[in-house]
């Protein structure tokens, strides 16, 4: 009996729940990297033939070479199955209106020929650029106006998560790297937590760019690598301990794949499939002739079971791991770069170099540099979030930021408001030509003494990643000029002071 595709719906006890396959076509490979050339009508096709076999989920992005069109295509013939498409919005840092955000939701839905977007996925590329949190609510409006059925993120970790959560955002899913290798979403309390607060996790890198198979079994550390996807999971691999800890782990798979008789693809999927929290998988196809092929064997994930004794010998084989480092989507945002290229060139425009001379310039000049925000309190009031005088930095105090309706990013949570405070001091130190590693002391100011420890663990979180711990005052008993506002800090750095690993007495 051919298996069935197993579903979840997304978001059970909103108004709108989302049914979805628990395996998804992922469509990153017609980005580029592996085909010089993508015809968009046999993919078209081949996306038809897919359909038909039951796999009727595809996900895609705006960057992903003809990827939307393609859905276009197959629409336009219209004699196959519906499909649900998946795709995200992944723009630029910088400035940002409500007429960007629905112009790129426009152009999704020519491309894709659909009235409504099933998932709009979004993805946040620099934490300490307020604009997101904007886009964010330009993109709830838009779904309040029916262009998209459902909203998620990509990329984003625990804190931010529940930043945008507290905010008010209806959050459907994350999509997540999310392997036998890659366990930060397990490990740092993300899955948990979305688990609780029905938010889907879509995990994607389930395969590792094709190295979790049979052709890499026992085989030699390559030393040149033809596509995009392997050039990255190589380096996921590097970063979890190495080709031989990889290969511990690849030899698990084999081995209990040899047991079930089925591949080691299907079971690292069913492995990842179990995880708490894990709506669905997403995994890669070039929408070729092997398509049909593939997706006959990704079928085997259904039909199986992994029993105690399976886990276990993974469990095993994993202890010679290492975790990676940081949260969930650190990869695309702090060092080490787990991208192709191995930084972010082939996705965001690097530092303006022009602006940063500039500011070298004067600081060089020993001239008084003075950061904005864009606060509309600043000119008013004849303030600046920080001022640069040689290698000392002065960030005022700072609060949580006003969204475009009114609201304050993080709502009533204090928690999380501290994680938007932060990233504005942060923002503020990296265009003064710093960053949070040289803080040497903050100031916490608090409305309420309960949400000491809450902030607290947001503060300890934040600076032990940078691997300090600044000299710090917190204060309870506040007013805070604003009714929703429980936190504010205030920040010192001396630029060069985070360059080497701190001397502790």
């Amino acid at each position: 009996m051919t298996p069935t595709i197993e579903t979840i719906v997304l978001q059970p006890n909103s108004l709108k729940p989302l049914r979805i396959p628990r395996i998804i076509t992922g469509l990153w490979q017609l980005a580029g990297g592996h085909d010089s050339a993508v015809d968009v009508a046999s993919c078209a096709k081949a996306m038809q033939e897919l359909s038909e076999s039951g796999f009727t989920g595809f996900d895609m992005a705006d960057h992903y070479g003809p990827a939307e069109e393609v859905v276009g295509a197959y629409r336009s013939m219209g004699d196959g199955p519906i499909i649900q498409a998946f795709t995200k919005w992944c723009p630029a840092p910088g400035p940002t209106t409500r007429e960007i955000a629905e112009a790129a939701v426009d152009l999704a839905l020519k491309r894709m020929k659909s009235e409504v977007i099933d998932l709009l996925q979004y993805h946040i590329w620099d934490y300490t650029d307020m604009s997101y949190l904007a886009n964010c609510e330009y993109l709830a409006d838009m779904q309040k106006k029916g262009k998209i059925a459902h909203l998620g993120l990509t990329n984003t970790d625990l804190s931010h998560l529940k930043l945008l959560y507290s905010s008010g955002i209806t959050i459907a899913s994350n999509q997540v790297s999310i392997s036998v290798l890659d366990r930060r979403a397990h490990k740092g309390g993300l899955a948990e937590w979305a688990e609780a607060n029905g938010v889907g996790l879509l995990a994607y890198g389930t395969l590792l760019g094709g190295f979790i198979s049979e052709k890499w079994v026992g085989k030699a550390e390559p030393t040149e690598l033809d596509n995009w996807s392997l050039k990255k999971y190589k380096r996921f691999i590097d970063a979890a301990g190495g080709w031989e800890a990889f290969q511990t782990v690849l030899q698990a798979l084999d081995t209990i794949a040899k047991k079930h008789g089925v591949s080691i693809s299907t079971i690292a999927s069913r492995y990842v499939l179990d995880l708490p929290g894990v709506a669905a998988v997403i995994v890669g196809s070039r929408l070729g002739p092997s398509a049909i092929s593939y997706a006959s064997l990704n079928l085997e994930i259904f039909s199986l079971k992994l029993d105690d004794t399976d886990r276990e010998t993974i469990a095993v084989a994993q202890e010679g791991l290492k975790d990676l480092p940081g949260d969930c989507g650190d990869e695309y945002r702090r060092p080490p770069f787990l991208t192709a290229a191995g930084d972010l060139s082939d996705h965001i425009s690097p530092e303006d170099k022009e602006k940063r001379e500039s500011l070298d310039e004067a600081i060089s000049q020993g001239r008084r540099v003075e950061y904005s925000s864009g606060s509309p309190w600043e000119p008013i009031a004849g303030y600046c979030r920080a001022v640069r005088i040689g290698q000392t930095i002065t960030v005022s105090g700072t609060t949580a930021r006003q969204l475009p309706s009114g609201g304050i990013s993080g709502g009533s949570s204090a928690q999380d408001q501290t994680s938007n405070v932060l990233d504005i001091i942060s923002g503020a130190l990296k265009a003064l030509g710093s960053s949070l590693k040289d803080v040497v002391r903050t100031r916490v100011f608090l409305v309420d003494e309960t949400d000491c420890i809450d902030v607290c663990k947001v503060h300890g979180a934040v600076f032990a990643r940078e691997g300090i711990r600044p000299a710090n005052t917190c204060i309870a008993g506040i007013k805070l000029i604003g009714p929703t506002l429980r936190v504010e800090i205030e920040a010192d750095a001396v630029v060069g002071a985070g360059a080497q690993s701190p001397y502790r007495i």
